[in-house]
């Protein structure tokens, strides 16, 4: 007995936002139009299917003149996990529960044949735990942080470091006007890869990153150096996840049921340090969302446009339960749970790396 054809598919955003969602979704909606399938798109992630977002129709009206816009036509969230649904229990405290049965039931309720489910580890995991439970799913890979395996890039990051870099660039004059010290918290919460792509892109002078515990004299050693040698400010660029040797990430806010820690504060808490142990004016600013948003670069729209119409051939081939990666110069299927299996850490003897230290940039070790 031969498999029923495929007729109509759903898309979801999870997650944190990023530059190309859009394309992804446009170029999965067209081609999935070309094969004649109805298309539907699940709004805030997950959760649409639980009763907190709705089912809307998607088709070439609907996706036309949204490859440049940032954002997501489908709305995101992070906090939106069906296996672990936060909710306030009877004495008020906080808990979560299991609804993801509930999530595959919905799905098979709407009469669906594939899920395309666009996001990162936290989206991707999810998916696939799911997939496990029997829905066809297709991932797509995104996040800034770059941080995802198996894929050379996520789409999203190369705008996110271009934000960061053109925010970088204008910190330059300002800091030598001011002679200030300018220390620049940018995302990565476990790893650096848009810390040291942006700072080495913009000439930072240090670049912290979370896979090398930073030691504060080597900092202050480095920003005294260019003061000594008539270079009267200097660069600092901090990835979120940054920490000193013996001590810990800095948080704004404590995990709680259904919700990750936030972290930030390592740029504030830097610059009141380096200020203190060197007398020089120095000043913290954090890009934070800023990075999410925004028109995405050329290369990230082409990038999101191959993901979007590959996963589609992947619903076509019924290659479920695998994510869509870059493999230059392909874009081939791998089961999504070796694209989670572990984070994507910038290779400390890698060239990037072995560039920044050449460059004499301090890299807090």
């Amino acid at each position: 007995m031969s498999e029923q054809p495929i007729r109509r598919i759903a898309l979801t955003t999870g997650g944190g936002d990023a530059p190309g969602l859009n394309a992804v979704i446009r170029a999965a909606v067209l081609a999935a139009v070309r094969r004649g399938w109805e298309v539907h798109g699940i709004t805030r992630g997950f959760g649409g299917l639980l009763g907190q977002g709705s089912i809307i129709r998607l088709d070439t009206d609907s996706v036309r003149g949204i490859t440049h816009l940032g954002g997501t036509i489908l709305g995101t969230t992070n906090r939106g996990n069906p296996f672990e649904w936060p909710v306030v229990n009877g004495d008020g405290t906080s808990g979560t529960v299991d609804r993801s049965d509930e999530v595959v039931s919905a799905f098979r309720q709407l009469d669906l044949d594939a899920l395309i489910a666009i996001g990162g580890d936290g989206t991707l995991e999810i998916a696939h735990r799911l997939a496990r439970k029997g829905l066809p799913v297709v991932g797509v890979p995104k996040t800034i942080d770059n941080d995802l395996a198996v894929t050379q890039v996520t789409f999203g990051f190369h705008t996110a470091v271009q934000t960061a870099t053109d925010a970088l660039d204008k910190l330059h004059s300002t800091a030598e006007s001011h002679e200030r010290v300018m220390v620049v918290e940018v995302m990565g919460r476990n790893t650096g890869w848009i810390a040291l792509h942006a700072g080495l892109s913009a000439t930072a002078d240090v670049i912290l990153l979370p896979e090398i515990p930073y030691s504060m004299d080597a900092v202050v050693a480095k920003i005294q150096e260019r003061y000594r040698n008539g270079r009267r400010f200097a660069i600092v660029v901090a990835a979120e996840g940054a920490v000193p040797h013996g001590g810990k990430v800095s948080l704004v806010e404590e995990a709680a049921p259904g919700r990750a820690a936030r972290m930030g504060g390592v740029a504030e808490r830097l610059a009141a340090e380096i200020e203190e142990r060197t007398g020089r004016q120095t000043r913290s600013l954090v890009l934070g969302h800023l990075q999410r948003g925004g028109t995405p670069t050329s290369y990230d729209r082409l990038i999101a446009l191959r993901f979007g119409a590959a996963a589609v051939r992947c619903v076509e081939d019924r290659s479920f339960g695998t994510m869509v990666a870059l493999d230059p110069p392909i874009i081939r299927a791998v089961p999504i749970e070796d694209a989670i299996r572990q984070i994507k850490k910038v290779p400390l003897d890698g060239d990037s790396v072995a560039t920044a230290r050449d460059l004499g940039i301090c890299l807090g070790d």
